[in-house]
């Protein structure tokens, strides 16, 4: 099965990394100001599409750079703007490092691959197609194997609020305690679904993180953000008893640095590493 995606393979004519000016400057403003808020969706289906699925493809060098990349484990996915029930998400066995916006696929509700070639992760669907009917204001999920985010998960506790970048979770991650093996049943999506709620991450017992966004942009950044805020912990707990922030502080604290713009404001100079560096993944 196959459907006309205008725009789904637009070549990056518009981009020349050596004029480009940093992205940040394109965020919301009032004057100097952030406007502290996300940027509205492309004017046309067809733009948003490719937005989206650039910043996937990017999202995934980050990964590969932060050494997310572990054999065939680990996906992200993007809601298509259109079939708000399809998503795209990465092939199985492509390295993180190697993945162009052309090497994405689009998969519907049943798991069809509807656009792309390549194979489709089993557990990416199990668990993506699931957080995606669950919540309908995510635009995109990350899941990856990165070794202190599965280290942090056998300990079967939330991150602490030691830092500030820490307080960024405070009281918006939960925990999945029902570690049963390699997710392959939609059923036990549906109970990870159900552990996150409404809040940004999950920690998966035995398994690692997961985060989710408004934004692919917010999606990524805050798996790369947890992922550091368990390794400094980690570390913290190493040569003694960190210091927890009071409850008052840390909720001020996430109020601060939390939520969908800063993670979304973070990945932009990333963004504009991965673009001068990387161009080819706008391929």
């Amino acid at each position: 099965m196959s459907r006309a995606l205008a725009g789904s393979g637009d070549a990056p004519g518009a981009f020349a990394p050596s004029s480009l000016r940093p992205a940040v400057y394109s965020a919301p403003h009032v004057g100097r100001r952030l406007a502290f808020e996300l940027p509205p969706q492309k004017e046309t289906v067809e733009e948003e599409r490719l937005h989206r699925k650039q910043r996937l493809a990017a999202s995934f060098r980050l990964f590969a750079r932060n050494g997310f990349s572990t054999g065939v484990a680990g996906h992200i996915t993007a809601r298509d703007p259109q079939w708000s029930d399809h998503f795209w998400v990465n092939p199985l066995g492509v390295h993180f490092s190697q993945i162009r916006v052309s090497d994405l696929l689009l998969v519907d509700r049943k798991g069809e691959i509807v656009e792309g070639e390549g194979f489709l992760n089993g557990a990416a669907f199990a668990i993506h197609s699931e957080l995606h009917e669950a919540r309908p204001d995510v635009v995109a999920a990350a899941h990856a194997h990165s070794l202190y985010g599965k280290t942090w998960s056998t300990l079967g506790r939330l991150l602490d609020p030691i830092s500030q970048d820490s307080c960024m979770f405070y009281n918006d991650h939960a925990l999945y305690d029902d570690y049963s093996g390699v997710v392959l049943e939609l059923s036990e999506g549906a109970r990870i679904a159900a552990a996150l709620g409404d809040r940004r991450a999950v920690i998966l017992q035995n398994h690692g993180f997961l985060t989710v966004g408004r934004t692919v942009e917010s999606a990524a950044f805050s798996y790369v953000a947890m992922e550091r805020a368990a390794q400094s912990q980690i570390l913290a707990e190493s040569i003694g008893a960190p210091r927890e922030l009071s409850a008052e502080v840390a909720e001020r604290t996430r109020g601060q640095v939390g939520g969908d713009f800063v993670s979304w404001l973070c990945f932009l100079s990333q963004w504009d590493v991965i673009l001068r560096e990387e161009p080819d993944f706008l391929l």
